[in-house]
């Protein structure tokens, strides 16, 4: 189920990151993890449920918090694990957010230029529209599992490293998410005639 045609972020170049040892530097710099990893947090936050109206500012609070963390980062794991740790957490917060205030209105930004045809971009974009409206039935507990493991195509250690969660939690909560998206993919796909 890893093979979600066009969701996947390709990865990042992590050797950008890697600190310079000759120069005596024992973490990454930032200006590198922002240039590198900032695709990757904009399909993460996307993942997640963040509202395309409020990707940017979201995008944003992740790499304030990366900022002001970064020199206390202890690289026992993967960069990009434990700041998807930080997009879950900053995802809840613009939800509880976004909850709290008037709705400002709909999500009017216009989609990036692609050299793609009209019908590969409409068929793509419907295609993102049905995954994001499958996710949105997920609790966030499990969207996080599928969306990190799934779409992400982090290692399950990893997974469960940035969520803070131990790899039984981590499978349970994959395996609970796959069950309930084929279900919901049956649900679509009768709804719309598919057979």
């Amino acid at each position: 189920m890893r093979a979600f045609s066009g969701t996947a972020v390709a990865t990042a170049d992590a050797g950008h990151l890697e600190p310079d040892v000759t120069k005596g530097d024992a973490r990454p710099h930032f200006p590198a993890v922002f240039h590198e990893l900032r695709p990757y947090v904009h399909s993460v936050l996307r993942g997640l449920g963040v509202p395309k109206a409020d990707l940017e500012d979201v995008c944003q609070d992740v790499f304030v918090v990366v900022h002001r963390k970064l020199a206390t980062y202890e690289d026992r794991g993967a960069l990009r694990s434990w700041i998807y740790g930080i997009c879950v957490r900053a995802s809840l917060h613009a939800r509880r957010r976004r909850a709290r205030s008037p709705d400002v209105g709909s999500e009017a930004l216009p989609e990036a230029i692609d050299s793609t045809t009209p019908a590969e971009q409409a068929t793509a974009a419907q295609g993102r529209q049905i995954l994001y409206a499958i996710l949105d039935q997920l609790d966030d507990d499990k969207r996080a599992v599928f969306v990190l493991y799934e779409l992400e195509e982090l290692t399950m250690a990893e997974v469960a490293k940035a969520l803070e969660i131990n790899m039984f939690t981590a499978y349970s909560r994959l395996r609970s998410a796959r069950a309930e998206v084929q279900q919901a993919i049956v649900r679509f796909s009768r709804a719309n005639g598919a057979r």
